[in-house]
Protein backbone atom coordinates (compact mmCIF):
# COMPACT_ATOMS: atom_id res chain seq x y z
CA UNK A 1 0.00 0.00 0.00
CA UNK A 2 2.83 2.40 0.81
CA UNK A 3 4.59 1.60 -2.47
CA UNK A 4 1.32 2.25 -4.33
CA UNK A 5 0.88 5.56 -2.50
CA UNK A 6 4.40 6.65 -3.42
CA UNK A 7 3.94 5.61 -7.05
CA UNK A 8 0.80 7.74 -7.29
CA UNK A 9 2.11 10.61 -5.19
CA UNK A 10 1.40 13.30 -7.79
CA UNK A 11 -2.16 12.13 -8.36
CA UNK A 12 -2.85 11.82 -4.63
CA UNK A 13 -1.38 15.26 -3.99
CA UNK A 14 -3.52 16.76 -6.77
CA UNK A 15 -6.70 15.10 -5.47
CA UNK A 16 -6.14 16.16 -1.88
CA UNK A 17 -5.15 19.70 -2.86
CA UNK A 18 -8.37 20.30 -4.81
CA UNK A 19 -10.86 21.95 -2.44
CA UNK A 20 -13.78 20.69 -4.55
CA UNK A 21 -12.93 17.09 -3.63
CA UNK A 22 -13.29 17.82 0.09
CA UNK A 23 -10.16 15.71 0.74
CA UNK A 24 -7.83 18.38 2.14
CA UNK A 25 -7.84 16.74 5.56
CA UNK A 26 -6.08 13.73 3.95
CA UNK A 27 -3.29 15.81 2.39
CA UNK A 28 0.15 14.51 3.27
CA UNK A 29 2.81 17.03 4.19
CA UNK A 30 6.38 16.86 2.91
CA UNK A 31 7.55 15.28 6.19
CA UNK A 32 4.86 12.59 5.91
CA UNK A 33 5.94 11.74 2.36
CA UNK A 34 9.51 11.46 3.64
CA UNK A 35 8.36 9.08 6.38
CA UNK A 36 6.61 6.92 3.76
CA UNK A 37 9.73 6.84 1.57
CA UNK A 38 11.88 5.77 4.50
CA UNK A 39 9.35 3.19 5.69
CA UNK A 40 9.45 1.47 2.31
CA UNK A 41 13.20 1.04 2.67
CA UNK A 42 12.97 -0.14 6.28
CA UNK A 43 10.12 -2.58 5.65
CA UNK A 44 11.81 -4.14 2.62
CA UNK A 45 13.67 -6.69 4.78
CA UNK A 46 10.34 -7.90 6.19
CA UNK A 47 8.81 -8.14 2.73
CA UNK A 48 11.74 -10.23 1.53
CA UNK A 49 11.62 -12.48 4.59
CA UNK A 50 7.86 -12.96 4.19
CA UNK A 51 8.24 -13.91 0.54
CA UNK A 52 11.17 -16.19 1.37
CA UNK A 53 9.25 -18.09 4.05
CA UNK A 54 6.08 -18.18 1.94
CA UNK A 55 7.76 -20.33 -0.69
CA UNK A 56 6.60 -23.86 -1.30
CA UNK A 57 9.59 -25.21 0.64
CA UNK A 58 10.33 -23.13 3.74
CA UNK A 59 13.20 -24.56 5.74
CA UNK A 60 13.53 -24.63 9.52
CA UNK A 61 17.31 -24.31 9.25
CA UNK A 62 16.95 -20.86 7.67
CA UNK A 63 14.92 -19.34 10.52
CA UNK A 64 17.90 -18.39 12.70
CA UNK A 65 19.99 -16.99 9.81
CA UNK A 66 16.96 -15.00 8.64
CA UNK A 67 16.43 -13.59 12.12
CA UNK A 68 20.13 -12.74 12.35
CA UNK A 69 19.93 -10.90 9.04
CA UNK A 70 16.81 -8.96 10.02
CA UNK A 71 18.43 -8.08 13.35
CA UNK A 72 21.55 -6.83 11.58
CA UNK A 73 19.48 -4.66 9.21
CA UNK A 74 17.34 -3.23 12.03
CA UNK A 75 20.41 -2.55 14.18
CA UNK A 76 22.10 -0.69 11.33
CA UNK A 77 18.95 1.34 10.68
CA UNK A 78 18.34 2.07 14.37
CA UNK A 79 21.89 3.38 14.80
CA UNK A 80 22.02 5.12 11.39
CA UNK A 81 25.34 6.90 11.80
CA UNK A 82 24.74 8.86 8.57
CA UNK A 83 21.51 10.36 9.94
CA UNK A 84 19.78 9.40 6.71
CA UNK A 85 16.70 8.24 8.63
CA UNK A 86 14.34 10.36 10.68
CA UNK A 87 14.49 9.88 14.46
CA UNK A 88 10.97 8.41 14.41
CA UNK A 89 12.04 5.77 11.87
CA UNK A 90 15.17 4.93 13.88
CA UNK A 91 13.03 4.57 17.01
CA UNK A 92 10.62 2.29 15.14
CA UNK A 93 13.57 0.14 13.99
CA UNK A 94 14.79 -0.11 17.57
CA UNK A 95 11.34 -1.23 18.77
CA UNK A 96 11.05 -3.71 15.90
CA UNK A 97 14.43 -5.13 16.88
CA UNK A 98 13.26 -5.60 20.47
CA UNK A 99 10.19 -7.45 19.22
CA UNK A 100 12.30 -9.61 16.90
CA UNK A 101 14.62 -10.50 19.77
CA UNK A 102 11.67 -11.66 21.89
CA UNK A 103 10.84 -14.12 19.12
CA UNK A 104 14.51 -15.03 18.74
CA UNK A 105 14.66 -15.96 22.43
CA UNK A 106 11.77 -18.35 21.86
CA UNK A 107 13.91 -20.40 19.48
CA UNK A 108 15.86 -21.44 22.58
CA UNK A 109 12.73 -23.20 23.84
CA UNK A 110 12.87 -25.67 20.97
CA UNK A 111 15.85 -27.85 20.15
CA UNK A 112 14.60 -28.27 16.58
CA UNK A 113 16.09 -25.00 15.33
CA UNK A 114 19.58 -25.93 16.49
CA UNK A 115 19.25 -29.52 15.28
CA UNK A 116 18.12 -28.31 11.86
CA UNK A 117 21.05 -25.89 11.65
CA UNK A 118 23.67 -28.42 12.75
CA UNK A 119 22.40 -31.05 10.31
CA UNK A 120 22.06 -28.61 7.41
CA UNK A 121 25.13 -29.09 5.18
CA UNK A 122 25.41 -25.36 4.54
CA UNK A 123 25.48 -24.32 8.18
CA UNK A 124 26.53 -27.08 10.58
CA UNK A 125 28.35 -25.79 13.65
CA UNK A 126 30.35 -23.43 11.45
CA UNK A 127 27.47 -20.96 11.29
CA UNK A 128 27.38 -20.58 15.06
CA UNK A 129 31.14 -20.14 15.26
CA UNK A 130 31.23 -17.66 12.38
CA UNK A 131 28.55 -15.60 14.10
CA UNK A 132 30.45 -15.52 17.39
CA UNK A 133 28.08 -17.63 19.43
CA UNK A 134 29.51 -18.40 22.84
CA UNK A 135 31.41 -21.70 22.97
CA UNK A 136 28.97 -23.09 25.51
CA UNK A 137 26.08 -22.49 23.06
CA UNK A 138 27.97 -24.17 20.21
CA UNK A 139 28.81 -27.12 22.48
CA UNK A 140 25.17 -27.30 23.58
CA UNK A 141 23.98 -27.42 19.95
CA UNK A 142 26.43 -30.24 19.26
CA UNK A 143 25.37 -32.12 22.39
CA UNK A 144 21.68 -31.78 21.53
CA UNK A 145 22.23 -33.38 18.11
CA UNK A 146 24.46 -36.09 19.52
CA UNK A 147 21.98 -36.93 22.30
CA UNK A 148 19.06 -37.11 19.87
CA UNK A 149 21.06 -39.37 17.57
CA UNK A 150 21.96 -41.71 20.41
CA UNK A 151 18.39 -41.75 21.70
CA UNK A 152 16.65 -42.28 18.36
CA UNK A 153 19.08 -43.82 15.87
CA UNK A 154 22.22 -45.31 17.41
CA UNK A 155 20.53 -48.56 18.40
CA UNK A 156 18.99 -49.18 14.96
CA UNK A 157 20.40 -52.10 13.02
CA UNK A 158 21.33 -50.68 9.65
CA UNK A 159 22.96 -52.85 7.03
CA UNK A 160 25.93 -51.26 5.26
CA UNK A 161 25.41 -50.57 1.55
CA UNK A 162 26.56 -53.16 -1.01
CA UNK A 163 28.70 -50.52 -2.66
CA UNK A 164 31.24 -47.95 -1.58
CA UNK A 165 29.75 -44.51 -1.04
CA UNK A 166 31.98 -41.79 -2.47
CA UNK A 167 32.75 -39.04 0.00
CA UNK A 168 32.90 -35.56 -1.45
CA UNK A 169 35.35 -33.12 0.11
CA UNK A 170 33.66 -30.92 2.66
CA UNK A 171 32.94 -27.41 1.49
CA UNK A 172 32.44 -24.90 4.22
CA UNK A 173 29.96 -22.33 3.02
CA UNK A 174 29.62 -19.69 5.69
CA UNK A 175 27.42 -16.88 4.53
CA UNK A 176 26.97 -13.78 6.68
CA UNK A 177 23.23 -14.30 6.25
CA UNK A 178 20.76 -16.33 4.23
CA UNK A 179 20.22 -13.47 1.84
CA UNK A 180 23.79 -13.62 0.52
CA UNK A 181 22.59 -16.24 -1.91
CA UNK A 182 19.60 -14.02 -2.75
CA UNK A 183 16.78 -16.56 -2.81
CA UNK A 184 14.42 -13.75 -3.80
Amino acid sequence: MIVFTLEYRKAIAAMTADADNNLRKYKLWREEWEILEQLVKVLKVFKHATLFFSRATPNLATVIPAMDHIDEVLTTQAIDTNNALLPSIRAACSLARKTLNRYYERTDLSEMYRIAMVLHPRYELDYFKAHNWEDVWVDTAHTIVEDQFKRLYASLDVAPPDYEVPVAPKKVCIQPNIYSVRPF
